[in-house]
């Protein structure tokens, strides 16, 4: 899409603002290019330092630069982009029935970011709960118990969060296999698809419902977000041929570092029709 200047009559920081959003679109300015010092913008528009200022912030809400305390906002280098597919699941099922060694070479949640499986340091955390509000999602009793389990990939170097999720599995159905609820199994090979398996599960259908929102103070430090870039929410169910929800995650991704691809067979009309 050919870049757009804001429509007329726009404040004058909008207006600076736009002029170096147009120059980072065109590819003038590019990643890790230093920016304008506010001095320079406010003798190049004859405006206040103050306007200046107000269009650096406009960009870092725009997520197009970084910078600041103390240092001169430059263009961001795009952050590399994590492609996440509803291919996964078949790519997932497929794998619960191959041999465990096949299963031990192979992290999806590490294929999706590219890198090696001991590039990232894991982390699990398990407990049980009471259903709750999630009891809907399950159709079952409030007070039922679920095995609530937290993983988080993180870059071992820095600590920055790189993947991040959170699951239920009603208790119930998985007590035919305590070793499912042992957080020492956290890196099961094959994923929560085998286990399910090894209690004679089998998930027939995948519904993802994908949301937005704007992160937390938390979420800005843990992820390492820049000004203006939002998180995206995925909560997945899994429903088994019996037609129980047997998990729901929720799953948090940074916006500019994720792509969400969905893929969707459609199935072809007969021939009498």
């Amino acid at each position: 899409m050919e870049p757009r200047k804001t429509p007329a009559r726009a404040p004058l920081a909008v207006q600076i603002a736009d002029d170096l959003r147009i120059k980072i679109e065109a590819g003038e300015l590019q990643p890790g290019d230093s920016l304008p010092t506010l001095h320079e913008l406010a003798e190049q528009w004859s405006c206040s330092i103050t306007s200046a200022r107000t269009a650096i912030q406009l960009m870092k809400q725009q997520g197009l630069i970084t910078g600041g305390r103390g240092k001169a906002p430059t263009v961001r280098i795009p952050p590399r982009q994590v492609v996440r597919t509803s291919k996964r699941h078949q790519e997932e099922k497929d794998l619960v029935l191959t041999t465990e060694r096949e299963r031990s070479h192979r992290g999806l949640a590490e294929e999706d970011m590219h890198v090696p499986l001991d590039a990232l340091k894991f982390h699990a955390e398990y407990r049980t709960v009471e259903a709750g509000d999630l009891a809907e999602a399950f159709g079952i009793d409030p007070s039922a118990s679920l095995l609530e389990r937290v993983y988080e990939h993180s870059d071992p170097r820095t600590g920055r969060l790189e993947a991040w999720s959170i699951s239920w599995i009603p208790s119930e159905l998985i007590r035919d296999n305590p070793a499912i609820s042992d957080p020492a199994n956290a890196a099961w090979p094959g994923g929560t698809l085998h286990q399910l398996y090894t209690v004679g599960i089998e998930v027939i259908e995948v519904i993802d419902d994908v949301t937005a929102a704007m992160p937390s103070t938390v979420d800005i430090e843990r992820w390492e977000l820049p000004d203006g870039i939002p998180m995206i929410w995925c909560r997945r169910t899994s429903i088994d041929t019996k037609g129980r929800t047997v998990e729901v995650t929720d799953a948090q991704y940074p916006a500019d570092r994720t792509r969400l691809t969905f893929h969707t067979p459609l199935t072809p009309w007969s021939e009498e029709q």
